[in-house]
């Protein structure tokens, strides 16, 4: 398995402060483990005593961002050290160092002028920041040889793991989310089950969606989606916006208002909402009444809860099969871990 460099996951930090950090958080986590018992007292209140145990169970939710972490820096680290090991290996069976191996085993081709110019023309964008291509072009030929260098070596490491694949049995960190009852979509059997705190006037919300539907594109019957409400209190139509969703819901018509409400994020006013409900041919008697009611207020504060009780402070926020995955998160970084998933699926099958 690979998972995805920290640069392709948005993460700026070097390889080396990465592995460093890993470092840091495990032994903070050691500490703190072995500082108790799980049965130890660790409070008191008047009588009433507060063990390790009951602790733990507190705060696990809002550990499991940084639990989360941990271990996908833990899994780059793997990559890195087979990478290594697959590298040294190959190297010693010719008698070569590390350096002289790759030297020799990837490709040396050099990238030119012409090579960065046509990629510059390829750009428009580029050209809106660096009018003149004579401005940029040895940064430009040097960063595109960089890029070239790094996907060459990539793509031979690939070829090395083949012979040698890396298997991880590290066991990924995971919240339970309960979604009775809420949208869904996707098969409810599906091997990975993904499970969203939104908000509809939130603005990342909104760039997540074609994200998401990318992810279903791909994935097809292999995803299962789960809606949860989270209105931020930032927004003021936000509540209305989550109420008609569960109005809709009630008809059959929740994701549709869903991609209705997303696809303009600037008319969730209650006579806009009510507006589209007439336009997906619901019974807007029924709506208006449940609309205007508030029939859903409570249900809608409980998903809040939840969410906050999870550790959830801003939207979007994902749990795919309970790992948590915050942000407007690129589709790069659902693909890594929904293959995982997968693969650890069928893993878990051929066991059985």
């Amino acid at each position: 398995m690979r998972i995805e460099s920290p640069y392709k996951l948005g993460l700026n930090f070097p390889t080396k402060l990465a592995f460093a950090l890993v470092a840091g958080l495990i032994a903070a986590s050691w500490s703190l483990s072995i500082a108790a018992e799980p049965d130890q007292v660790v409070a008191t209140v008047g009588n009433h005593n507060i063990t390790e145990k009951e602790l733990d169970a507190k705060i696990k939710p809002q550990l499991a961002p940084i639990e989360s972490q941990i271990y996908d820096l833990k899994v780059q680290a793997l990559n890195a050290m087979a990478d290594e090991y697959l590298i040294d290996q190959a190297a010693k069976k010719e008698n070569l160092s590390t350096a002289d191996y790759l030297k020799k085993s990837l490709s040396q081709h050099k990238l030119t002028e012409t090579d960065a110019k046509m990629y510059y023309d390829q750009h428009k964008e580029v050209q809106t920041r660096y009018p003149k291509f004579d401005e940029i072009k040895a940064r430009l030929t040097e960063a595109l040889q960089a890029q070239r260098d790094e996907e060459d070596k990539a793509a031979f490491i690939e070829k090395l793991r083949k012979a040698q694949p890396l298997t991880v049995m590290l066991t990924a960190p995971r919240i339970n989310v309960k979604t009775a009852g809420h949208p869904e979509i996707g098969p409810v059997n599906a091997p990975v089950t993904i499970v969203e705190f939104s908000d509809f006037q939130c603005p990342y919300c909104g760039r997540a969606e074609p994200t998401l539907k990318q992810v279903r594109a791909k994935y097809g019957d292999k995803i299962r989606l789960i809606y949860m409400d989270f209105p931020l209190g930032i927004h003021d139509h936000a509540i209305d916006a989550a109420s008609a969703g569960r109005c809709a819901g009630e008809q059959g018509k929740f994701w549709q208002l869903h991609d209705l409400m997303f696809a303009d994020q600037s008319k969730l006013k209650p006579d806009d909402l009510k507006a589209d409900a007439k336009k997906l041919g619901l019974d807007t008697a029924k709506f208006n009444e449940c609309f205007d009611k508030g029939k859903y207020k409570s249900e809608i504060e409980a998903d809040m809860q939840q969410g906050h009780d999870l550790g959830v402070d801003g939207t979007p926020a994902f749990y795919v099969d309970g790992r948590p995955l915050q942000g407007a998160q690129p589709f790069e970084r659902f693909q890594s871990t929904i293959d995982e998933e997968l693969t650890n699926g069928q893993k878990q099958a051929s066991a059985k």
